[in-house]
């Protein structure tokens, strides 16, 4: 079995969760891996979350973004 394959299923799998503490469980326990393995990655607070959203729609509706057609010529001088 594929990669892709493999997450499939296990996305299917967690759609199908309904015990939410198991859910948490499992979320916390994927989250404190991923800080282990980058000690420098802190999940964002609501309020950082909601703040970075609010900059980021202020710097779209000031055209303050570039397209995926400049990010690909950008990325094609790699």
């Amino acid at each position: 079995m594929d990669l892709q394959t493999r997450k499939l299923n296990l996305i299917t799998y967690l759609a199908q969760i309904k015990d939410e503490i198991f859910f948490d469980n499992l979320e916390n326990y994927i989250l404190k891996r991923e800080v282990k393995r980058n000690p420098d990655l802190n999940p964002f607070t609501v309020d950082e979350l909601i703040d970075r959203i609010e900059k980021s729609e202020l710097d779209f509706e000031n055209g303050n973004f570039k397209s995926q057609e400049d990010l690909e010529k950008i990325s094609a001088n790699w």
